[in-house]
């Protein structure tokens, strides 16, 4: 079998949405993909406007993503298309991601990755049972930095660890701008929409995958607190937690959307018994590593000698040449497609090809927002052990 581009489907992401263009070029950025067909929109006209601005034929746009299936699934399979990508609000993800795996096809998921628990639970099953390849797009987990940042704690550079500080500050909902036209807050706030979790679901499933992810380590207990500051909006806006994992350190997670003057100002950073990493996001491409014996260090992100392998590997430019959220993004779409395209070719993926959020990690974004919904709205300050 001969090496080939894959064909992407995309089902979301037209033009009057949030995320669908940086997922469009991120997926295309490697050159290993062609967007092939989609169903960008419930609305007619931005539907077929998004699907021709992307030069795709007037066939290949459909109206709904039942379908883009059945269609897709009548063309020959070295036409149809080999994955989808699903950029839709929370309340439809399983949906056409089931029924995409029920077609053998990969799949992309925006987080958090269903509505509910229950729902992550019976797509967890349907990947084991196909034994397709699903990624989620927790993005900032695609950064060289924090390559960086989980390979010399997994090295033990910082030995033991003991404290994690994880802040993900926005301030775009200070006001009820859901009650507007021309924003993507309206099924944010809407728990129908969105599920149990505002803030929490949104952003602060970033802020708890980060934690895991770099350290290595799970939460296995939460003493959480939920706040809705804004007067009238039926779910979190806010939210803070200690969270137990189960390499023995602890970690302090905070989440907000009503931070006035944010943006996307992420922050990690993790102590151990010999040192401390610290990585912010609106300096991306810079990591402090901290001592207490001797001066900090600066590690600038880039082709550079010192830099692990598994940074390199998700690196692009020298130093002094930044990567930014797109190319992050780029990564995990790298890494997916170079696993499909491996399997394809019957190999198996290296390490590095693996190296992207996957159904499990969606499974376990779905139970820490459950898990917080149980304790960040009880008035008595408790811990929640993690929910199965």
């Amino acid at each position: 079998m001969k090496r080939r581009k894959l064909r992407m489907g995309m089902i979301g992401g037209g033009k009057t949405g949030f995320i669908g263009a940086i997922h469009v070029r991120a997926a295309l950025m490697e050159n290993h993909v062609e967007l092939v067909c989609g169903c960008f929109s419930t609305n007619p006209e931005v539907n077929k406007s998004s699907g021709l601005s992307y030069f795709l034929p007037e066939d290949r746009i459909y109206n709904t993503y039942q379908e883009m299936f059945d269609k897709e699934m009548a063309l020959p399979a070295d036409e149809r298309m080999d994955f989808v990508v699903i950029v839709t609000p929370n309340h439809l993800h399983f949906e056409p991601a089931m029924m995409a795996l029920e077609r053998g096809m990969h799949v992309v998921l925006d987080k958090p990755m269903t509505f509910s628990l229950e729902e992550a639970k019976l797509l967890r099953d349907k990947v084991e049972e196909t034994g397709l390849v699903f990624a989620l797009t927790h993005v900032y987990t695609g950064y060289p930095a924090v390559k960086e940042m989980k390979a010399r704690i997994a090295k033990g550079e910082l030995g033991k660890l003991r404290r994690v500080y994880v802040e993900y500050p926005q301030g775009w909902l200070s006001e009820r701008i859901e009650l507007q036209s021309g924003n993507n807050a309206g099924w944010r706030t809407d728990p129908k929409l969105s599920g149990k979790a505002g803030c929490i679901g949104d952003i602060g499933t970033h802020a708890w995958h980060l934690t895991e992810y770099v350290t290595g380590q799970q939460v296995t207990e939460l003493c959480a607190e939920l706040n809705t500051f804004v007067p009238g909006r039926p779910i979190d806006d806010d939210g803070a937690a200690f969270l137990r994992l189960d390499g023995g350190a602890k970690a302090t997670l905070t989440a907000s959307q009503i931070a006035i003057g944010e943006a996307n100002n992420i922050r990690l950073r993790v102590y151990g018994e010999k040192g401390g990493l610290d990585w912010h996001q609106m300096d991306p491409n810079r990591l402090i590593v901290k001592w207490g014996n001797k001066p900090e260090e600066v590690i600038h992100v880039g082709n550079n000698t010192y830099l692990g392998p598994e940074a390199l590997w998700d690196t692009r430019t020298p130093a002094g040449h930044p990567e930014g959220f797109i190319e992050a993004f780029a990564n995990i779409y790298r890494n997916f497609t170079l696993t499909v395209m491996a399997k394809q070719m019957g190999e198996e993926p290296t390490k590095d090809m693996l190296d992207f959020p996957n159904v499990y990690d969606g499974l376990r974004g779905m139970q820490f927002i459950e898990t917080m919904v149980t304790a960040g709205w009880n008035d008595e300050v408790k811990w929640q052990k993690w929910m199965e």
